[in-house]
């Protein structure tokens, strides 16, 4: 997955780039796909962010990612649902005369989990877990203006269960978004 995120960011290099504007506001709303160990599902974030600079803006995600794992047998099925507020910061590389611009980001904040495992139907060995965690998140990614295509890492504990049992919640989300404001891309 790693590679993956290399990749995309070797290749939003190559492409000529340019820079936002200093001292803008704008928001991002992204939608994708969650991926996690044995599913995934789906997830959706609201992100309002202020331009430090022409190349970094700092931001406050909140998201909320929903997956299940093991959904087509009938034995351990789990899912959880996380939600998360993270203060960010985005690196945007390069200048040139075009509106495209690869960047790198970082997250860190709480992440709100809950959690459903269940061992078998058939033996009805339920178990609820819920929580609130302090976590992270990378990034990487290319925008082309308003548009932003992103992978995304969250890094997050698990959740343990009385019977210590445990359910992983870091997860590698894929994102489509588009901003609100912010001016306009300097060329």
């Amino acid at each position: 997955m790693r590679k993956i995120l290399i990749v995309v960011v070797i290749i939003a290099l190559g492409l000529k780039v340019t820079a936002q504007e200093k001292a803008k506001f704008r928001v991002g709303l992204d939608f994708g796909y969650a991926f996690a160990k044995g599913g995934g599902g789906g997830l959706f974030s609201l992100e309002p962010k202020y331009n430090v600079t022409d190349h970094s803006n700092v931001g406050l995600r909140i998201g909320l990612a929903a997956y299940a794992r093991n959904i087509i047998s009938d034995i351990d099925l789990d899912i959880s649902v996380n939600s998360n507020i993270l203060a960010t910061y985005d690196y945007y590389f390069g200048k040139g005369n075009s509106s495209t611009s690869p960047f790198l980001g970082a997250g860190l904040g709480i992440y709100s989990l809950a959690s459903i495992k269940s061992d078998s139907f058939i033996y009805d060995e339920n178990e609820i877990g819920a929580g609130t965690e302090f976590g992270g998140m990378i990034r990487g990614g290319v925008e082309f203006g308003k548009l932003r295509l992103a992978l995304e890492y969250n890094m997050v504990p698990k959740t343990d269960f009385l019977l210590g049992r445990s359910i992983k919640n870091s997860y590698l989300g894929a994102s489509i978004g588009f901003y609100l404001g912010g001016g306009k891309w300097k060329k």
